[in-house]
Parts: structure tokens; sequence; C-alpha cells
């Protein structure tokens, strides 16, 4: 036997044990950090420009040829493109999780590939980016410029500020390790700009297409070869090489100014400085950048998939901290806008829970065992398993998240039970006089084949969760995994390192003077000095920390650099210990004085507990007695029961991923059709001024020109970021995440009544898309008209607006403004961001008169796309770098429909013809942005949750309400994380069973059925465990529902961990039962004696679950919406199913028995097994 070579060996055990605590130690500080595992599905972007173009162009001639290559590339999810009124194009694909990213990016190259040949040669001449990337923004790196205090303005300007950025910056912070994509947003890029002056130019008998065409000549770049280069002529010797140069491309834009343009008969000359203004301008000007109303520059990093992103983000520090120091004077940089601190602040809130637990499971197993001693081994247990768990999940690749952090929560009621099952037999043995050695040996040989069957028990029900596909399996892979390792190390624990430690502990324990006859003392008088060196810490780490500003084994704060491993994970262990030591020796001397007296009340509390429980056990025994009598009734209340179960599914709202306050708040503006970006600037000065006076608000980051959650680029359009205060400072009322958004909706709204705001948090899970709430596409089909396709997602939009439940319309309070009869509506903000009839300008060209007048068509395309757009021609080289020369009329030159008609073409005659002699200019409607989404034309509505409304609800509320459009035009389809929820199934559906997390918990308690069945060699035991499992559901979910929440992903990982412990508690019951009836005792005796027997240690271990996860019941701080979510599930869950499962259980034997009785196979498995 295994357990008797480590109990003739307790110092190997204990070595063994140490070991294995150091290298968990070592790996949980290489462990990177996440707030989930890697559950974001590869995203893979394509973009281009098309200069000049708008929306419509845009989609015909980039758009659709490149779709037409890239759908139906391998392991695609979904892809959603955006052409737009500046030309710009970009296509997001999005591939199933688990997708190689590397090579998504191959393939969607090669198809990319095909389509650039049909490409117009402008797009080709730019070029078209395919790149990975996370689609959610790690943090914002702004730039800005303190303010001269002589004149009261900043010392740079954004130009400047923007190519600092861009030729400083950017390359550094993109090569910085797991930094997947970098670009500035609210700057300005160099260009070389060449303003026309169409009269000058008209008086010269010039056009766009001549300084287009000299600009081309005259700034090239030459290779001009070498002089005596090999081979040359036998017989000629040089001496010498030269390599040659000349002046090809320009630099300066003195240098440009002096391109010859045009010469005439007589020798005059006409430079472009005749005709054109030269400068080193911006590329672009339609957007801009303030942090808290002051000018800025962002630079946003996004992190590359599979990453980590506190490590990045420390990386990020570091690197802006070295390069403060290089900034000219007057230049500043901040970091306001980051995801990081709440992910650092939610993973130390579960290792507050994860001590926390243990804590409250150790205090129910002293109340049950009385003894420190006794304590001692299960709380070894509790730390050998869980820290070694952290070198089985550096094995497996995980990290410390917060599903492999719950899992350890979880996992410590689970793995104290190994422990406390080898105690107790060690106790029974002993009680009978033998010596310590020889009843540690007795009580293996009998309980290591019911910890073998328990773990397989276990181990079978979360076995499935391991082998979800999708979002789902990753939830659920991380988290069943990391408890089965736990479970799996404290099984072999209970079996070899446990009865060798139990000797050395309870040796010497009839010498002792305790409470009781027994020899058992409640606490050593060392305790007090653990509490006085704990209590020591928690005093001093703010006392130094407020008046020294020491940190002491504690992260910095956001904004600080951080660097991370082992070295500082052992830093902070040798502060905390420093600290614990004077403590602890105060508690130490204090404990030797009261361990008496403490002791003595500690004993009297126990022997009153013991009595009372006694008396419990007796009237339960009674009971159990009576409901076996009374089976058919009990039958029938079971029954009732489950039909209760199934309608508690009919009342709970499906959710997927809590919403979660993440302290950080995300605006999306838009102004009238065609609102001008000074009006759009005004608009976000009125958003700034509102934002930073609302409590709760720490800064605001807002841009006006660009929606970054439409990724859409418009002079109507406006985005916002604000960073809210830290959780420490948000604790009062009001000031959540939802309750500020409210309060921004509100003041918005009545302050800022010329624009449409509003106001999101950000995704549950960061890359799950650019904004929280919901995203909902509609789709039309074919050449649909887009004015109808917007009429149809407003109107659907608005419907959903009005709705409390599906189909049912929220009614308001004529009596109170704001309130309403009964539900509220449960969708807020939902908004149709498709925009389908802004005005613009048609230049409706007359063929005919073209024709007539000598006037090429191609010319007047030409004319319009140089002076009205902006016309790429080539490229120039300063700052290391290369910059764009661009062609466009002076400012004067394009403000109205006139100048365009005033535009001159040259006729094949060469005479001057101004457009408006071939061509009318009107207003018509147009898009400003045309969405494809899976290649069909889109509109996409944006909307939030209301307090309390869940996903799943307002996906029904909204395909409830779009069964009213014309089904053979128009389909709805989710995108991003709505798109997720859907693919992951639903428990009342089960569309996808690979995805369904339902489908596991099905699977899970089969094979516990099959595992025992095996055990017991037995069809009809096992279901006497099996029964109890229901009951799961019923308390899991009452307690949800009691608790107003939804049925999401942490309450369906309840379900299973749940399933698995009720089965636990069963099989206590059913194989005490099944011994006694195989010794000859009646299966009603037999069920009442296993029911009083196994009481104690069902209650013991069962308390030690609910208090364990307590902590996460009561959470507070960041992630708490998690915390609480699968809290709640599971300690209500298992106070039902231990309520429930020691009275059911013994009828369910008895039943069961009745009917079939115990076969000879039966009966030799049991003596094989040693009973």
């Amino acid at each position: 036997m295994l357990a008797r070579f480590f109990i003739d060996r307790p110092v190997l055990a204990w070595v063994i044990s140490l070991v294995i605590v150091m290298i968990g130690m070592i790996c949980s500080a290489l462990l990177p950090i996440a707030q989930y595992p890697q559950v974001t599905p590869p995203t893979v972007r394509v973009t281009a420009t098309y200069a000049g173009a708008n929306a419509q162009v845009v989609a015909d001639t980039v758009a659709a040829p490149i779709e037409q290559q890239v759908v139906g590339v391998e392991n695609m999810l979904y892809m959603n493109s955006a052409s737009n009124n500046d030309g710009t194009y970009t296509l997001d694909v999005t591939f199933d999780l688990g997708t190689d990213i590397n090579m998504a990016q191959v393939l969607l190259q090669n198809r990319v590939a095909i389509a650039q040949p049909v490409l117009p040669d402008v797009v080709k001449a730019v070029g078209v980016v395919v790149r990975k990337r996370s689609p959610d923004m790690l943090l914002i790196v702004n730039l800005y410029s303190d303010l001269d205090p002589s004149t009261g303005k900043p010392y740079y300007d954004n130009l400047y500020l923007s190519n600092y950025a861009t030729i400083k910056l950017q390359d550094r912070l993109a090569r910085v390790d797991g930094v997947g994509d970098v670009f500035s947003f609210g700057g300005q890029d160099y260009s070389l700009r060449v303003w026309l002056d169409p009269d000058k130019m008209q008086s010269r008998s010039l056009t766009a297409g001549d300084i287009i065409k000299v600009l081309q000549e005259q700034n090239v770049q030459v290779a001009a070869g070498q002089v005596g280069q090999p081979p040359i002529t036998k017989g000629n010797r040089l001496d010498f090489q030269y390599s040659m140069s000349t002046k090809g491309r320009l630099v300066e834009p003195k240098d440009f100014d002096q391109i010859v343009v045009k010469t005439t008969t007589d020798g005059a000359v006409t430079y472009l400085k005749d005709v054109a203004r030269t400068e080193l301008g911006a590329k672009n000007m339609d957007q801009s950048l303030t942090l808290d109303g002051r000018p800025s520059v962002g630079i946003a990093i996004f992190q590359l998939p599979g990453s980590n992103a506190l490590d990045v983000a420390d990386r990020i520090r570091i690197l802006m901290h070295e390069e403060e120091k290089k900034f000219p004077d007057g230049l500043k940089f901040g970091i306001v806008y980051d995801s990081t601190p709440f992910v650092r602040e939610s993973i130390s809130e579960v290792f507050n829970t994860l001590r926390d637990a243990v804590i409250l499971v150790a205090l129910v197993v002293l109340l049950f065992l009385q003894d420190w001693r006794s304590l001692l081994l299960p709380v070894i247990d509790i730390g050998v398993s869980l820290i070694g768990t952290f070198a089985v999940m550096k094995i497996m690749g995980f990290s410390l998240n917060n599903l492999t952090l719950f899992g350890l929560v979880l996992a410590i009621g689970i793995v104290v039970d190994d422990a406390i099952v080898v105690l107790e037999n060690i106790e029974r043995w002993l009680e009978k006089g033998l010596p310590v050695r020889e009843a540690t040996i007795h009580a293996m040989s009998e309980i290591t084949g019911p910890i073998i069957a328990i773990t397989l028990v276990l181990s079978s029900v979360l076995l499935p969760s391991a082998f979800l596909g999708g979002i789902t399996g990753q939830f659920f892979r991380q988290f069943a995994l990391t408890i089965s390792a736990s479970m799996l190390i404290s099984a072999i624990n209970a079996m070899t390192m446990t009865p060798a430690r139990a000797t050395s502990i309870f040796a010497n324990r009839k010498h002792g003077h305790g409470h009781g006859d027994d020899g058992k003392e409640a606490l050593p008088w060392w305790s007090f000095g653990l509490l006085g060196g704990v209590v020591s810490i928690w005093l001093l780490k703010p006392f130094l920390g407020h008046y020294f500003g020491l940190t002491v084994g504690e992260p910095e704060e956001a904004g600080e650099v951080v660097p991370g491993g082992i070295a500082t994970t052992l830093l902070g262990w040798a502060g905390n210990i420093i600290l614990f030591l004077p403590g602890a020796a105060a508690g130490g001397v204090v404990g030797k004085l009261v361990i008496k007296p403490v002791n003595w009340f500690l004993g009297r509390f126990f022997r009153g507990f013991n009595w009372i429980f006694d008396y419990t056990t007796k009237v339960y025994g009674k009971t159990v007695a009576w409901c076996l009598r009374l089976s058919v009734i009990t039958l029938i209340v079971y029954g009732g029961l489950i039909g209760l179960t199934g309608y508690g599914f009919t009342l709970i709202p499906q959710g997927f991923i809590p919403n979660q306050d993440k302290g950080r708040l995300i605006l999306m503006v838009s102004l009238p059709d065609s609102a001008s970006l000074e009006r759009t600037k005004e608009v976000c000065k009125k958003i700034d001024a509102i934002s930073l006076e609302t409590p709760g608000v720490a800064h605001i980051i807002s841009g006006a020109g660009r929606s970054f959650v439409l990724n859409a680029m418009s002079s109507n359009l406006a985005s916002g970021f604000l960073p809210l205060k830290p959780f420490h400072e948000r604790n009062g009322p009001g000031l959540s995440a939802d309750e500020i958004a409210v309060k921004l909706r509100k003041r918005f709204r009545e302050e800022i009544p010329e624009a449409r705001i509003n106001v999101f948090g950000v995704p549950a899970v960061d890359g799950l898309g650019s904004a929280g709430g919901f995203k909902l596409m509609v789709q039309g089909s074919g050449d649909v008209d887009y004015g109808a396709l917007q009429d149809q997602a407003d109107q659907l939009a608005t419907r959903g607006n009005r709705m409390a439940h599906p189909g049912v319309e929220a009614v308001p309070d004529p009596n109170n403004s704001g309130k309403y009869i009964g539900d509220a509506p449960a969708v807020v903000g939902a908004l149709n961001s498709f925009r389908a009839k802004m005005p613009q300008l048609y230049v409706n060209v007359n063929r005919v008169k073209a024709k007539a007048m000598g006037v090429q068509l191609t010319d007047v395309f030409d004319a319009l796309q140089a002076n009205m757009g902006s016309y790429y021609v080539n490229d120039i080289n300063r700052f290391g770098r290369t910059w764009q020369v661009n062609v466009q009329a002076d400012s004067k030159y394009r403000m109205t429909a006139d100048d365009v008609r005033q535009l001159r073409i040259r006729n094949d005659q060469g005479d001057m013809v101004p457009l408006g002699a071939v061509a009318d200019v009107e207003e018509r409607p147009g898009p400003l942005q045309i969405v494809r989404y899976n290649m069909f034309p889109a509109a996409t509505i944006n909307g939030a949750l209301a307090s309390g409304a869940s996903t799943g609800e307002i996906q029904a509320i909204m395909e409830k309400e779009a069964e009213g459009m014309p089904r053979s035009l128009y389909t709805i389809d989710w995108s991003e994380l709505s798109y997720l929820q859907k693919l992951s199934g639903n428990v009342r559906e089960f569309r996808d069973l690979q995805n369904n997390p339902f489908s596991a918990f099905v699977l899970g308690t089969l094979l516990v059925f099959f595992v025992l069945a095996g055990l017991y060699e037995s069809w009809s035991l096992p279901m006497a465990v099996i029964l109890i499992v229901p009951m799961v559901l019923l308390s899991a979910l009452t307690g949800v529902i009691i608790a107003k929440m939804d049925l999401n992903i942490f309450v369906q990982v309840g379900f299973v961990v749940l399933a698995g412990l009720a089965a636990k508690n069963a099989i206590l019951i059913v194989e005490f039962a099944r011994d006694r009836q195989l010794q000859g005792v009646s299966a009603f005796d037999a069920a009442v004696e296993a029911a009083v027997a196994r009481l104690r240690p069902i209650l013991m271990t069962s308390f030690a679950f609910i208090l364990g996860v307590f902590p996460l019941v009561i959470s507070h701080g960041a992630g708490a919406e998690m915390r609480r979510t699968l809290g709640t599930a599971v300690f209500s869950g298992m106070i039902g199913v231990t309520f429930f499962g020691i009275f059911l259980t013994p009828v369910f034997f008895y039943v069961i028995r009745r009917r079939f009785k115990p076969t000879p196979a039966e009966k030799m498995a049991a003596g094989h097994s040693g009973h």
C-alpha cells in the first residue's frame, strides 16, 4: 500500500509537499494575468484608401471585388466592412475561436491578392494592407502640450504633436512585445501639399492634370548608375569607379516651387509657385482630439491576440517613461484610458475572496472537529492542493484569470473533503485505542477506494465541460480543468502524504491538555501569534503608505511602472514577512497568557454545539424514517419539484456574460447630417464640460470627426472615452458605471438637444466589440434601396426602445415624466447609425454636350478628383520616413457648388471650358457610410441594456419586433458579442450541442451514472445518486431569481460544479446503505442508518463549501458582477441540494432497492472493494 510507504517515511512526505508548494509558488509568479482565458475570436483587418471617392464608389470599386474573393475563407465566422465618404475602406474578418491568427492572415492575404488586379490604380498605388489585430484598444497614450504662460496658447500645435508621435514613438511602441497594432488618431500626418490656384491656372491655360503630370515627371527617384562599373573593354584600365546621383526626388517645399510647369516659344517660364502654394502641411485636417478639453493626439495601442494584457501595458508604461526623458520642454504624455486597472483589481479581489474562503472553511472544520491538530491536516491539504494547481496551470498554458481563480475558490470546499474523510476515519480507529500508526494504516485501507470513487465522479461531471466548443468552451475549459487538477492533487495527497502527516501531528495528542477528556485542544498558543502578524500587516501597510509613500507587497498604482516577474513577487513576500514579525511576536506573548481561558470557553461552546447537533441528528433520523414510510408522497413531492424546476427556467431571463462596471464609458455622438466639423467641435466642448462636472468621471477623451463605435469618419460624428475614478472612490450611491451613464444621458439630452449622444459601457469581454450593449445588423438583399434600409432600421430601433418585454410595450406614466406604469423599456438608446439621406452634391454630366464641345469625360473626372478631392501624386522623404505629395485646390476655391461649376477643363481644341458648361451640380441624398455584413448592405443598430435587463431578453425583443419587416427584402443578424451568444446556444433550445453549456451538464451527469454503474456493478443503484441532481437546478435557479440575475454562463458553470457535489453527498449515503444492506440489514433500516451516520460529514463538507463561496456572494469592487453571479448560484444551489439530498437520497435508495435486489455481481464487486 502506497500510504504505508509514506507513513514509514514522514520526512519524505513533508519534503514532497514542500517541493509541490515551492514549485507552485514559483509558477504562480510566472503565470500571465488576464481577466478571462483567450476567448476573443481572431480578427484580421483589411484597409484601403481611394482618395476623393465617396462611400458608394468605394463600395462598388473596392469593397465588392475584395469581399467577393474573401467570403468563404477557411474558419470565417463573419465579416463586416465599412466604405466611408472620405475614401477609406476597412474590412474586419472574424475567425472561429482557436484559428491560428498567423495562418488566418496568410489565407486572407492570398484572397485579397486575387482581387487586386481589378482595384482602381490609385488604391493599388497606396496599397491594400492586411493586418492581424485585436478589435479592442488596450490603452491610449495621449500627447499634449503645456500652455505658454506669456500667450496662453500651447507650445506645440496638433501637426507637431501628431508627427512627433509618428516619427518618435509609433514605431517603438509597435515593436513592444505583445502589441498587435498602433495608430494615431486626432492627428495630422505630414504631407507635401500643393494648393492649386484655379484662376492663375486658367490664365495660363493649365489644368490640374498638367500639374500632376509635371510632378510625376520632376519628382522621381532616380537610380543613376555608376561610371567604370565592370565589365569594361579588354585592355582598358580604370583606377577609380564612381557611383552617380542626381536630384530626382525633391525634399523641401521651395524645391517644388521651382518645378517648371510650362514654357512658351518666347521664353516665358511658368513655375509651380506661379500657379500653386506649397507647404509641408497635414495630409488631412478632418478630425481633432482633446484630453479634458486640451488639444491632444492619441496613440491607440491594440494588443496582439493571445498576449498578456497586463504585461503589454507595463512594457508600454516603461517605454513611455524612458521616452519622456527625451521630450522637448512643454511636451507631456498621459495614459488615462487603460483597460488593465480593472483586470488588476478584479484579479486582486478574487485573491481576496480566495483568502476569505480558506479562513471560513477552516472555521467550519474547526467547529466540527474541535481540535487544532485535526484542523491542521485539511488546511495543509488545501494549501498543497491549491498551490500545486498553479504548477499544473503553468504546464497547461493557462493564465491567472477569473475563471481559473473561481475554480480554485470552489475547489477549496471540495479538496477539504478528502482530508476530512481521512481524518474522520483515523479518529474512529484512534477512539478504539489503536496507536496512531496502526490507526492510520487501518483507516487508509478502508477509504482509498471511496476517495478514488469520489474523485472519479467529480472528474466525470467536469470532463465534458472541457470539450465544449467556441467561447463557451474557452470559459468552461480552464475552469473545469483547474478544479480537476486541484482534486487530483488532493486525492493523491490524501492517499499518500496526508496519512504520513497525520502520524506526525497526532503523535502526542493524548498527552495534551485541552478542553475535553480526549485531549483535544481548540487552539494552540501560537495561533495568536499568527493572528497578530496578520493584524500587523493590515495596520502597517496603510501607515507606511500614507506617511512614507511606501507600498509593500502591493502592485503599483496605474500609471506607474510595474515590472513583473519572480523578483517582484519575492520582494513582496519578503516585505510582508518583515511586517508580519512584530505583530507575531506580540501575539505569541498574548497567546501564552490567554490560551487556557480561551480554550476553556471554546470547550464549553463545542459541548453545546455537539448536544444540539446530536439532538438534531435524532430528529433527522425520525424524519427520514417518516419519509421512507410515506415514500409515495415523497416521490410525488419530488415530481412537483421537478416541474417547478422546469417552470423556473421560463421565469429567468437568458443572459451570456454579466454586464460589468469596468471603470470606463464610451460616447457615440452624431449631429444632423452634413454638420460641419466646427459645429461638432463645439458640441464636444459641451460634452467635455458636462462629463467633467459629473461625479465619478475622472477624465474625458473626445474626438470630433470620427466615430470609433461605427468605425467611420465624418464631420458630423464624434466619439468620447470616459475613464471613471477608481473603484474605491466610487463606493457611494449613484457612482456605478451604469448610474453615471444614466445621468450623462439625461444631461446630454436636456442640454445638448442638437446632437444624438449615446453612452455605453465597454464590452463585457475586451475585444468582443467596440462598445458594450448589443449590436444588431439589419441586412438588405440584392440591390436594396439605401433610403428604405435606413427607414426599416430606424423603425426597428424606435420600436425596440419602447418594449419592456418581447411583444409588450412599456406604458409611460402620464403623471410622472420619465416614469412608467409597470416595467420600463428593457432597451436603452437603441440607435440606427446608418445615414442614407445625407445631403450630397451630385455632378450630373451632360455627355452629349461634353462630346459636342470636345471635352473628354476622363478630363472632367480627373479635374473633380484633383481639385475637390486630394490627389495622391507620389512621395517625398523627410525625417527618415516617406510622406505623400498631394494636390488639391486651395480652400477658397472649393467652398460652394459654384466653385465646382467654375472648374476649367481643356477641350480637344485647347480651349478652357468651365465645368458648368457641360454639367449641372445638384443636391441629392446619399449614404455617409456603406456597411456590408457578410457581403450584404446593412444598417447597424447599437443599443444598451436597461438596469436589470438581460442580453437574452434584449435579443428576444429585437427579434420579435423585426418580424414586422418584409422578410423577403430584409433580415437581421447579430454581431460581435451578441453573435457569439447566439452561437453558444440556449439552455431552452439545443441549437448547437457542441457550444451549448447545458449539454455539458447533461453529459456530465450521464458520465457520473456510467462511472457509478461500473463501480457498483449495477444499473439501478446509480439512479439513487443521479435523481438528486435536478435539485441542483431548482436550488440554484431559486437563488438567482431572488437575486434578480439572469441565466448566464457563470450560472451554468455553477450547475456543473453543483451536480458533482450533489452526487458526492448522495454517494456517502448510498454507499453506506448498500454496505449495510449487503451485511443483511433491510433496505429500510440501511437507508435510515446511512442517513444518520453520514449526516455529520455531509453537513461538515457542505457547510465548508457554502461558507467557502459566501465571499463570492457578497463581493464588491472590480468584477463583482461575475463573482456575485457565480457565488449566488453555487451558494443557493448547495444549500438547497444539501437540504433536499439528506431527505430524498434515502428515499431513492429505499424505493430502488425494494424493486431491484442486489445481484451476485454487485455483491462480488462490494466484496472486492473491501466491504
